[in-house]
Parts: structure tokens; sequence; C-alpha cells
């Protein structure tokens, strides 16, 4: 038996007013998930435990198998592992957005989803600003970026905002605040200078695109934890695709391969089903597959309806088609966490899944949507256990 999980970021939702009070689940054309779901098992699980932080690191690694209140110690330490940034003693790692700040409000989180060779020149020129060794930027994927500070511990201590919270607010009041503080705004109004007449903003401002005005820091990590290995704890091998740096972090903490598949990123550009092919392939050599597609959870993040609509779409035509008709495979397809187009950001409700494949049975269901998993009445209140569920005791 092979085992694929499917993360749809950020797909589930809440009722759109301006929608006929539906859901973007429910407004998608999934005719895959919909056939789907009538013929397996469908219910709510809670990925996000009480009082924890509705990040994707945190609803991920529940959906992975692990329980965060154990294994979650922030979200920057994981996407570091993923880009090889190693966390010594008295290092600290920090997620370093660049975004678009204009009249004192945030105008884009992503500084207009600023391209990934762009952002490096512009890291490359924020640690060429600095003469000091023990505070450096490392480039990442798109907007997402990673400070290192050293000798600066009192920084977690920090009370930080991620940026997509607070789309079109006045950011003043959201800056780094409280103890440890100090550090994160002095670098925070550093870059405004480095970057100001940067020559990748000025030719963006001249093709009407969004400059990147500043950074933001926030989710702030120390050392992470030793986490046992997937095979370890479930007794398969296992390889991950993915578009972000956060999800190969994850992977590569509990031992599974990491995909490198050409097309995959982390928008509606994304090659969805050179993703689903991809991991198809990698189930010949492993037992288990995980496919995390981002686009959904970016469309939320920019309010952007439509997108999210499309980015459903596409995922039940050009992925889960092919995982339907792959054969001899059992199927979990879930998103991590809501991401209301309201709020534009994770909320830490329960989200629906499906299980689907040999030894699934039906339970009621008609279609994937967040009220069919509640109508059913199944409900998996420690999100941990779903692996248990698909892959047996």
């Amino acid at each position: 038996m092979k085992y694929c999980v499917l993360i749809i970021d950020g797909a589930a939702g809440l009722p759109i007013a301006q929608r006929g009070g539906k859901t973007c689940l429910e407004l998608a054309e999934t005719p895959n998930l919909d056939a789907m779901s009538k013929e397996g098992e469908l219910g709510l699980v809670r990925t996000v435990p009480p009082d924890m932080e509705p990040s994707s690191a945190c609803a991920c690694m529940s959906v992975l198998g692990y329980d965060p209140k154990v294994y979650y110690k922030g979200r920057s330490a994981i996407e570091a592992r993923s880009m090889g940034i190693p966390i010594g003693e008295g290092e600290v790692v920090f997620r370093c957005n660049l975004v678009a700040i204009r009249d004192g409000k945030m105008w884009s989180y992503s500084a207009g989803y600023i391209s990934t060779e762009e952002s490096a020149k512009l890291i490359a020129a924020l640690n060429e600003s600095l003469d000091d060794d023990n505070i450096n930027f490392y480039p990442g994927v798109s907007y997402r970026h990673i400070l290192k500070l050293k000798g600066y511990e009192d920084a977690l201590l920090a009370s930080c905002t991620p940026p997509h919270d607070i789309p079109d607010k006045p950011v003043g009041e959201f800056l780094p605040r409280g103890e440890g503080s100090q550090i994160l705004r002095d670098l925070m109004g550093h870059s405004e200078t480095v970057l100001r007449y940067h020559p990748v903003n000025e030719k963006r401002r001249r093709r009407g695109e969004i400059p990147a005005t500043t950074i933001w820091l926030f989710w702030g990590s120390g050392q992470l934890p030793e986490m046992p290995p997937f095979r370890e704890v479930y007794g398969l091998s296992a390889a991950l695709t993915s578009g972000v740096d956060l999800l190969k972090g994850l992977a590569k903490m509990v031992a599974m391969e990491v995909l490198d598949i050409d097309g995959v990123t982390d928008g509606l550009d994304n090659d969805f089903a050179a993703q689903a092919e991809g991991a198809l392939e990698a189930l010949e050599e492993n037992d288990l597959a995980v496919i995390h597609i981002e686009a959904p959870d970016e469309a939320a993040h920019a309010g952007a309806v439509d997108d999210k609509i499309e980015a459903i779409h596409r995922i039940d035509k050009e992925v889960v088609s092919r995982l339907r008709s792959a054969g001899n495979l059992r199927l979990l397809v879930m998103p991590d966490h809501p991401t209301p187009i309201k709020t534009r950001t994770h909320s830490p409700e329960p989200v629906p899944f499906l299980l689907w494949g040999e030894g699934f049975s039906p339970n009621g269901a008609k279609k994937f949507s967040e009220i069919e998993a509640k109508n059913t009445g199944l409900f998996i209140e420690d999100g941990y256990n779903i692996m248990k569920r698909l892959v047996g005791d």
C-alpha cells in the first residue's frame, strides 16, 4: 500500500457575504474532491492546539503526525533549517519579510510578490551596509528571508506581529515592542535607508510595481528541538514537495526526502501537474508522499477571492485527479488551517479532512467543504493523530 498526503494550504475559510454566504471551498469547482468525499471519510480535525499560534508551522506539524505542543518552538528556525542556516549557542533567528509601507500603512506584506532574484540583491545590500558579524541576513524565496542575531537572545522576548495580519493598517502600533525589541526596530529603520534608492526598487517603480520599502521582523526562534524521524515513528519512508522553505524545513527535521521538482512555486504560477507527477514518481521509492500547495493561502492573504477559488479548482483538476486515478493509494486531503478572505490571515478553527482509499467507508458527505465535514459528526481533537488514521496504528 502507498500513501499520499495533500495539504491545500489555507483553503478553508468563512462564508463570504458577497458570494452568497459560501466559502471558497464551496465556490470552487471540485468534481474530484466531491466524488471522493462521497466515497471516503470526511470530518473535521483541530490542527492548532488551544492557545497556540495558528501558523502553518504549527498546523503542518500536526498534519505530518507530530504533536506541536511537544515539538513546536518557533517557525523561523524551521525555515532556517531548510535553508541550511545553523543556529548556534547564543544565536536566534527571525523571519525577515521584504514589505512595502505607504502613508504609514502596510501596503504589501510581500513587496508586491517581489522576485527571488530581486530580493537576493536587496538582502545582499543589507548585509553590505552592516559592519557587524553578529547580524546576518540570509536570502530566501521571494519576499521571505531570515535574520540571524548573535548575542541578542532577549530579542525573543519582543512582541512581534506578522505583516500579513495588518493589511492596510497603520504600522506604528504593530512594530516590535517590549523587552528585546530595540535591535529589531533599529534594523527595520536602518533597512528603510538602504532600500529607498536601491536600483532594484528604482526599476520596480519605473515598471509600476510595488517597491520593497523596509524589512519586517517577526516569528523569532531559538534552537530547534530534536524530532524523531518519520520512518522511526510510522515505519514508512517518506518524501515531500513544497514551494516554501517552511515545509522543506519540517521535512528535514523528520528525515523526509525533499523533492526538487521544476516549476513548483508558492502561487498560481505553480506547475500543479508537475508537482503531482513528481510526488507519484517519488512513491516508486517511498511509501508515502506529501504534497504541500501554498497557492490558496497566498491568495487569501492578498484578499484575492477569485485567485483562491481558482487555486482550489486547479488543485482538484490537476493534482487530485491524478491521485484519484493512481491506484493502490490511500489518500489524506486537508488544509492545514483556515485563511479566511475576510481577515486575510490564519485562524485556529478546525479544518475539513478527507480520508480516501482502501479501508475508508462513506459517512454521508456530498462535497468537500467545511459544512459537509461538520455535518458528518466526525471530529478529531488532537490533529497529530490524523497520520495514524491514514497509515494505521
